[in-house]
């Protein structure tokens, strides 16, 4: 699950043991509200989100760049590149799943689709009750047997949902409005509640024909607009350039209590633009860009002084977010041999120079990550104790011995002498695994051949990420170079696992499981578009992934994502980066926005609405401002 940040281990653990009798409790009872940590702030009586305006008015237009390009509207397959408004994981502006996470808490759904759903003691299965009022834009309700469709082409179909759901063996319908989803192992706490997260579809249409006669395929890409049944639909298009989404109307679910004070916007167009600064540039004009979340610190540091800003016409708002940090890093991709010895990959964390980058290119904004689940009380630390170390004991004859003695620490550049000390230690490494200086040059002592590696990239801000670290790579004759090419080739280079090195994030959780697969297993390795950026093969850390999704409470939970945590950072798959435990956005001062956000999610764009008297002033003042 996606969810949330810092507790200490006493709070947590109280927390997961109130959960753990809550949900045995409820065993075969139907409830509404779910939490994997510990009782929603809301109880089972959720009327609304606290934060939200309750009489947000509707209408409006919300203007956003995408720099890219798309040719689908089909996300839920490898195949092509979706357009915006469209998810992979979850429905997006189109589609409603059985449940919707919390904006406003980490492991806590409430009903959308679905108005309740129930589980045995064993946890060997799920039963989901659809809303009766759930109904497709075409008037027809959503059923039961949509639910059981949608489960078996995603799980056939969907990288992210095959592994998600790997320990689900079917779904079927034992009334007109229940489904229930069988198990094959007992056990998996986490799995009658993330069955939320399935995005229903519409059997009837993709099984249809088109306005030629031709049957829909939903293994392959189409721009044919698809029936939906969510909040928005497909106004127009114009293929790569433009996409507008129009809200519906007499949508089914605008008075649930997640939807209450949110979707308030009439249109959402996304305009494409290839060039990121040319998106940067359509920004601080407006017309075309209203919400800009703003990635570079030398951006925010130094470029928020254009006019608009100094008129307070756009609005600069740093938004603190409480969820886990991701792991942003470079991936070593093993599946070339280039990265398959570990000593390797070691000797290439350590001219990393996060420090002199922090304080000449990052303004000091950043902090360097240090942990897979950064933020949580699930970040391993120190020495293997306790529950985490007779776990990992059983595996010992398999793991680096210092995992057992040494405490995981990165290279700190605080001092002139520092480079020389890494830069030395990454040499030996280097020769340990058969590799030597030669001319200035790191070649393979037995066959000469260069190490040589691209790593890829999308823009002008991989270049700021990796600009230092390759500088540091040809100190001791690694041959390191930057390719940046358009996003959509990037896309399907990534869903295919074509490059040596990219900068991607992951996004951890302070409860997780099954979506663990889909980051680290021996099968996700091989699965085109899988999240194993790293080509990971380890029979340890699929037994320990496996460990988590089947951990008895939060105590073995945490003690089994401790190990798995330690395991990954001694195996040097990545290179560590940075992170920002805040949310930095500019817009365009023509929104309402309510004065609490959730912390959680550090800003819900959703809950924001259109203030026409600010459009009206923001439109006489600059010409084509919407």
């Amino acid at each position: 699950m996606r969810v949330g940040r810092f507790r200490t281990l006493f709070a947590s653990a109280l927390a997961f043991a109130f959960a753990a009798s809550l949900q045995a409790s409820f065993a075969d009872e139907w409830h509404t509200t779910s939490s994997l940590v510990g009782p929603s702030k809301y109880g089972e009586n959720f009327q609304r989100y606290d934060y939200v305006n309750p009489d947000a008015p509707k209408g409006g237009t919300y203007n956003s760049v995408v720099v890219g390009t798309f040719d689908s509207f089909n996300p839920y397959i490898v195949a092509g590149s979706p357009a915006a408004g469209l998810a992979g994981f979850g429905g997006g502006l189109l589609y409603d799943t059985l449940m919707d996470q919390a904006t406003d808490e980490g492991s806590v759904s409430h009903p959308l689709v679905a108005d309740a759903y129930k589980y045995p003691s064993d946890y060997s299965s799920a039963t989901y009750r659809l809303d009766p009022r759930a109904k497709w834009h075409d008037g027809q309700p959503i059923t039961a047997e949509d639910v059981i469709w949608s489960f078996q082409v995603l799980k056939a179909n969907s990288p992210q949902y095959s592994r998600y759901f790997e320990n689900v063996t079917e779904a079927v319908a034992i009334s007109d409005r229940e489904v229930e989803f069988h198990f094959n192992q007992k056990g998996n706490r986490e799995l009658p509640k993330i069955l939320g997260d399935l995005v229903v579809l519409p059997k009837h249409w993709w099984e249809g024909t088109d306005a030629s006669g031709k049957k829909r395929d939903i293994t392959r890409p189409t721009l044919e607009p698809p029936l939906g049944s969510a909040a928005y639909k497909i106004a127009s298009f114009k293929p790569g350039s433009e996409i507008v989404w129009q809200r519906v109307p007499d949508y089914w679910g605008a008075k649930l209590p997640v939807k209450i004070g949110r979707e308030n916007f009439d249109t959402q167009r996304f305009t494409y633009i290839l060039d990121d600064n040319a998106a940067w540039q359509a920004f601080t004009k407006g017309g075309l860009d209203d919400i800009k979340p703003e990635n570079s610190s030398r951006r925010w540091a130094t470029a928020y002084n254009f006019p608009a800003i100094s008129a307070g016409d756009v609005i600069k708002k740093e938004f603190k977010t409480t969820s886990p940090e991701p792991m942003q890093a470079f991936m070593l991709n093993q599946r070339r041999p280039l990265f398959q010895d570990r000593r390797v990959r070691e000797a290439l964390t350590y001219p990393y120079d996060f420090e002199t980058m922090n304080r000449t290119l990052f303004f000091g904004f950043n902090t360097r990550t240090h942990s897979y689940f950064q933020g949580t009380e699930l970040a391993s630390s120190g020495l293997p104790q306790g529950k985490e170390l007779e776990i990992l004991e059983k595996y010992r004859d398999k793991l680096p011995p210092e995992l057992f003695t040494q405490e995981f620490k990165l290279p700190v550049y605080d001092s002139p002498q520092a480079e020389r000390k890494y830069l030395k230690q990454a040499v030996d490494l280097f020769a340990q695994a058969g590799w030597v200086i030669k001319g200035g040059k790191m070649v393979n002592a037995k066959t000469g051949a260069p190490f040589k590696f691209e790593i890829l990239g999308t823009s002008d801000t991989d270049q700021i990420l990796s600009g230092n670290y390759i500088a540091n790579l040809r100190k001791i004759g690694v041959d390191a170079t930057l390719r940046i090419i358009d996003p959509s080739q990037y896309v399907n280079r990534v869903n295919n696992f074509d490059y040596d090195v990219i900068t991607n994030l992951l996004q951890q959780s302070e409860s997780p499981g099954n979506e663990q697969r889909d980051f680290w297993s021996s099968k996700a390795a091989d699965a085109p578009g899988s999240r194993n950026y790293s080509g990971i093969k380890d029979p340890v850390v699929d037994a320990l992934v496996d460990r988590i999704i089947f951990a008895t409470d939060r105590d073995d939970l945490v003690a089994a994502t401790h190990a798995l945590d330690r395991v990954l950072l001694w195996s040097y798959y990545v290179v560590p980066q940075y992170y920002r435990a805040v949310v930095w956005l500019a817009y365009w001062n023509k929104f309402g926005v309510p004065e609490k956000q959730p912390a959680y999610r550090g800003a819900d764009i959703d809950s924001w609405w259109i203030d026409t008297a600010k459009e009206k002033a923001l439109a006489a003042k600059y010409k084509g401002l919407n």
